[in-house]
């Protein structure tokens, strides 16, 4: 498939440089890249991403429905 890529400066340079140190063409540098990347990534576990909840401490004589009134209760009428 022939498409168009663009690439960092740092990054062509590099890529440039492995493929003048390793004699493989730039295209094919490339690919060989992005495939051992591609393959890394599958096999990194992505931590579990949770919410440590708190309890709110809910007050007496405050609607937790109308948020604009509680935080007018809470900061002032100048703070929306």
């Amino acid at each position: 498939m022939r498409t168009t890529l663009t690439l960092d400066e740092d990054v062509a340079a590099a890529v440039k440089a492995e493929a003048r140190r390793s004699g493989k063409p730039f295209k094919v540098l490339v690919n060989e890249l992005l495939r051992a990347a591609l393959y890394l990534r599958r096999r990194q576990k992505v931590p579990q991403f949770t919410v440590q909840t708190r309890p709110l401490g809910v007050q007496q004589g405050m609607d937790y429905d109308r948020i604009g009134q509680l935080i007018e209760q809470l900061e002032g009428p100048l703070q929306r």
